[in-house]
């Protein structure tokens, strides 16, 4: 029997499920079961299940949807073997050592029924973290007593993961978590009630994560009616045990204490409901107040009073007063006239056939706005567009594309009375999100480096990136975001937490890769000035934070000259450097500047890149791909990484220029060995685009037909990627 079994309910949190299980298999302590519970077979139980394969000690079992967090933990008991039982959500983290400390622990106390222990809360944001449990514990007796020893320890006022419970003493008691919400205060209470000897742990063993949109039981809805019964189950049974006086007092304060303070919070309970809660906690109050209880003193007394004396009216007359009357306002666009002129026009009823597009920086027309904005003037031509470009990008929009300059009023005008607004990896700042509008948010495609609110441990690329400021207001306006991978889904998850829908639908400017006919190939290269018979090398760095301007890093002049006679290199910067239009100097042609980098990804033969999300684009078309990585341990230590490229690259790997010469010299760059590594990152990495991901979007998005109608995606095995220039006949 192992020593600990740790449930872990992975509902919902498929972006850190990852973190949480990996937490617990690297304890230095390794007497544990761990049981990740899964609802379904989506991306969860692929996470779960990878770890089953590699460590016999995890167990993953199976919990409907429909039976909630509460059905989700009473799974993992029933399976559950351990000595002692920990539950752990499926997005908080154990701390290192944590199960050697609670070992050592209940080697110290003996086999009490119930372990508290402290746990550290931090913000989405990696902040400061606080540790709510401690000052508690520290009044606490040091040794294992009878909870009458320890009144203030009631169990409801911390949540089930805040203890370790010895498994016996459950099925005796048979404890599980009851149906609804805040169930945490029944089986904690009961638990509390139920337990002969008790002990706490002051160490902190669990890092309890505080989402950016705020806990799913504090937000409106009637679930928290719940909470009143789960008190209730709670005071009845310490009634029935005829609970000593001190122990009474502590459970009562401590339970009204959480139950007024959603009664004060008039935003968490629908207004129909508002008098309904606070009559039935009258109620309760008045059945089970201890005898001679003497309300605390302050705001809080005088919430009790009221309550006691069901005066409904003067409860909500304090709730007012002590309500911040003033809310925070977006900021607006700049200049009078504009702000003005941008009021006016949200005082307007929405447009239902206007949908407004932007791609990134407002670059102009290209990316996956501009692939979404063709295929919907095909399939929903009642839908009138407007393109926002920036001043300078202006005179590169297509001739037939209605657009509109950012910061102008008429850009401003469109925006309020938009119904659909289609932007890139940003979006303009002071938008405000009206009521039956769509935003949806496309993306730049696959992250390797760290973005959102994970750059928060690299301050240059978080300072570069403007913070953390810019971003959570963005987030609160999607609607959609759109993923590319499973990959891409849990890191848009941890990294932009906010209450939009993902659709795995692909990244709609890749459709090309699958598209393409071999003269939309010939022209492109033409274009570009690839010489007939030459091998095109793509060659598309990554933007350094630590850098200011561009740097390519490479020699490219002396690379084509020791990589063979035929080689052309197509130079692709980062957005930020856009120097113009394609222009040649010898075998190097500075590509950056074209109007899309997917056509110059089908110009290309091969390509050379170090940590630059095109690679993840690049692999659709099933062409070889070489990481250059000269200085990866710098990027990873200034930008951090989601997963480490040199343990599973697209293709070679070459540290100096030297070695990428010989890559290409020796033909290592196509061989067997680059094919392999290839195949196992298509499978990894380009799940979602099969060249119909625009379609999908449209018809979910602007046509609003319900999820079962969209197309499905095609296997990768099934499609049939662009023909390179060099052949047109594929295996």
């Amino acid at each position: 029997m192992p020593r600990f079994s740790i449930i872990v309910p992975s509902h919902g949190v498929a972006g850190r499920l990852s973190l949480a299980l990996d937490s617990v298999l690297a304890q230095s302590f390794g007497d544990f079961e761990l049981i990740p519970v899964c609802d379904g077979p989506d991306s969860p139980s692929g996470v779960a299940a990878a770890r089953a394969e590699r460590d016999a000690r995890v167990t993953p079992v199976h919990s409907s949807p429909t039976c909630g967090t509460a059905g989700a933990r009473n799974a993992g008991l029933r399976a559950a073997t351990g000595a002692y039982v920990l539950f752990l959500d499926g997005d908080d983290t154990l701390a290192p050592g944590a199960l050697s400390a609670l070992a050592a622990r209940l080697d110290e106390t003996g086999d009490v029924d119930v372990l508290h222990f402290e746990h550290e809360r931090t913000p989405w944001w990696q902040g400061e973290p606080g540790n709510p449990v401690k000052p508690v514990l520290a009044r606490a007796p040091s040794g294992a007593v009878a909870p009458g020893e320890a009144p203030e320890l009631t169990g409801v006022r911390f949540p089930a993961w805040s203890a370790a419970y010895r498994r016996a003493f459950l099925t005796a008691r048979r404890l599980t978590f009851p149906d609804g919400h805040f169930t945490d205060v029944a089986f904690g209470g009961l638990a509390a009630l139920g337990a002969e000897r008790i002990a706490v742990a002051r160490t902190v063993v669990v890092r309890h994560l505080l989402r950016r949109q705020g806990s799913r039981l504090n937000r409106p809805g009637a679930h928290h009616l719940d909470l009143l019964h789960q008190a209730d189950q709670v005071l009845t049974e310490a009634a029935r045990r005829g609970l000593a006086n001190a122990r009474w007092q502590a459970l009562f304060t401590q339970l009204f204490a959480v139950i007024l303070k959603t009664a004060a919070h008039p935003s968490r309970l629908p207004a129909r409901h508002r008098r309904t809660y606070f009559r039935l906690a009258c109620h309760l109050h008045r059945r089970h107040r201890p005898a001679g209880f003497e309300p605390p003193g302050g705001s809080l007394g005088v919430q009790h009073r009221l309550l006691a004396a069901g005066a409904y009216t003067a409860f909500r007359a304090l709730r007012g007063a002590h309500r911040v009357a003033a809310a925070a306002r977006p900021p607006l666009p700049r200049g009078l006239r504009t702000r003005l002129h941008y009021r006016r026009a949200l005082r307007r009823p929405l447009d239902p056939r206007l949908a407004v597009y932007r791609a990134s920086r407002g670059h102009g027309y290209t990316c996956n706005p501009a692939a979404i904005h063709a295929k919907a003037r095909e399939l929903a031509p009642h839908i009138r567009s407007v393109f926002l470009v920036e001043a300078d990008r202006a005179h590169t929009m297509p001739a037939d594309v209605d657009h509109a300059v950012i910061g102008t009023p008429r850009a401003w005008e469109v925006l309020a009375r938009a119904t659909y607004v289609v932007s890139g990896a940003d979006s303009a700042e002071g938008v405000v999100k009206r009521p039956g509008s769509v935003h949806l948010r496309t993306g730049q495609g696959t992250p390797l480096t760290k973005v959102g609110a994970d750059r928060a441990a690299y301050p240059v690329a978080a300072a570069r990136s403007g913070g953390l400021t810019g971003p959570p207001a963005r987030v609160d306006r999607w609607d959609y975001a759109l993923s590319a991978n499973s990959h891409s889904t849990q890191t848009w998850e941890r990294a932009f937490p906010g209450s939009y829908e993902q659709l795995e639908y692909g990244c709609p400017r890749n459709d090309l890769y699958y598209t393409a006919t071999s003269g939309d190939v010939t022209r492109v290269r033409r274009e570009l000035g690839v010489p007939e018979g030459g091998t095109a090398v793509l060659y598309a760095p990554a933007h350094r934070d630590h850098r200011t301007g561009f740097e390519a890093g490479l020699d490219l002049e002396a690379f084509c000259a020791a990589a063979g006679e035929n080689v052309v290199v197509l130079l692709h910067g980062h957005p930020f450097h856009d120097r113009g239009p394609a222009r040649s100097t010898g075998r190097v042609v500075d590509a950056t500047g074209h109007r899309r980098a997917e056509e110059v990804c089908l110009a290309a033969d091969a390509l050379i890149t170090d940590y630059s999300p095109l690679m993840f684009d690049y692999a659709h078309l099933d062409r070889p791909i070489v990481v250059y990585a000269d200085d990866w341990q710098v990027h990873r230590e200034t930008r951090g990484v989601y997963f480490d490229l040199m343990a599973a690259p697209p293709g070679p790997v070459a540290r100096t220029p030297a070695e990428l010469a010989r890559v290409f010299r020796d033909g290592t760059w196509s061989g067997r060995e680059s094919r392999g590594l290839r195949a196992a990152f298509r499978e990894r990495f380009c799940q979602f685009d099969d060249g119909r991901a625009a379609e999908r979007v449209v018809r979910r998005v602007l046509l609003g037909e319900p999820p079962q109608a969209i197309p499905p995606v095609i296997p990768l095995a099934e499609r049939i990627p662009a023909p390179t220039a060099t052949t047109l006949v594929r295996s």
